[in-house]
């Protein structure tokens, strides 16, 4: 039992922590494959390509599908906490990586949905600190994290906006100027909001025309806040974070001297 639960926690440090030579070097063969895995799902998608050695990347892709379905019960059986990690946002991303592959069975062309695996090179953050790289992206995550709430509102105010002025515009045009729902109205309310202008349906009144460039000013006016959000969450976090990953959830971006897991609370040691 005891030996058992050596190598376990040996198995945990090599996958889970960044600062051991094992750990590192996993990490670096972990991203090779991800980044390969990716590569193949975007070459079958090419014809010429598919026609050619279509069978040989179909192998290939369920070659890295079980290594990847290895490494996640690896990580399922060395985390304290399955159920912590499993439910992490690297837990359900690692599961996303392998699912597309056997809905792939049911639904032809569910392969394509394993580009998510590029999610996964997040992971790098961790090699580049141990390179005393700058996390950059790491304290980014966090900070959106942060903002979830402010950004939700945002968001949540922006739809309402975007609902008001497309029902009205499908009042003002009606289907005669190519408005024949109020969804097509909020497309159009979504599109110039965002300064997109694709110019696939244009106003023909004035009244059309007027509240479009009220739309397109307000547009310029907040398009702007979730930056400014996520800029004052960014200012609050300390960038001076180790490699130490939680036991429980696998989660990182710790500081140094934490004894706490700063997701799922747990302790540390």
């Amino acid at each position: 039992m005891v030996d058992s639960e050596g190598t376990r926690e040996r198995w945990r440090e090599i996958i889970f922590e960044a600062e051991t030579p094992s750990g590192r070097r996993f990490d670096v063969v972990l991203l090779v494959l991800i980044l390969l895995s990716v590569l193949a799902v975007v070459l079958e998608s090419v014809p010429s390509v598919r026609r050619n050695v279509g069978e040989e990347l179909y192998i290939l892709e369920w070659v890295f599908t079980g290594l990847f379905t290895v490494e996640y019960l690896l990580r399922l059986w060395t985390s304290r906490q399955p159920i912590r990690y499993a439910r992490s946002f690297f837990g359900v991303v690692d599961l996303l990586s392998i699912l597309p592959s056997f809905v792939g069975l049911l639904l032809p062309g569910g392969q394509a949905l394993m580009v998510v695996r590029i999610l996964r090179v997040l992971r790098v953050f961790r090699v580049l600190k141990m390179v005393r790289h700058i996390s950059g992206a790491t304290v980014l995550m966090r900070a959106l994290y942060a903002s979830r709430a402010k950004i939700t509102v945002f968001f949540l105010a922006l739809a309402t906006v975007a609902l008001i002025a497309g029902a009205t515009m499908y009042l003002v045009e009606g289907e005669a100027g190519g408005y024949t729902s109020i969804p097509v109205g909020v497309y159009w309310a979504v599109v110039t909001i965002t300064t997109l202008g694709f110019g696939d349906i244009t106003p023909t009144t004035q009244l059309g025309q007027l509240l479009t460039s009220v739309l397109a000013l307000t547009g310029y006016a907040i398009i702007a806040v979730p930056t400014g959000i996520i800029s004052s969450e960014i200012s609050k976090i300390d960038g001076d974070e180790s490699t130490l990953a939680c036991p429980s959830c696998g989660v990182h971006g710790h500081l140094p001297d934490a004894k706490y897991c700063r997701r799922c609370g747990a302790k540390f040691g």
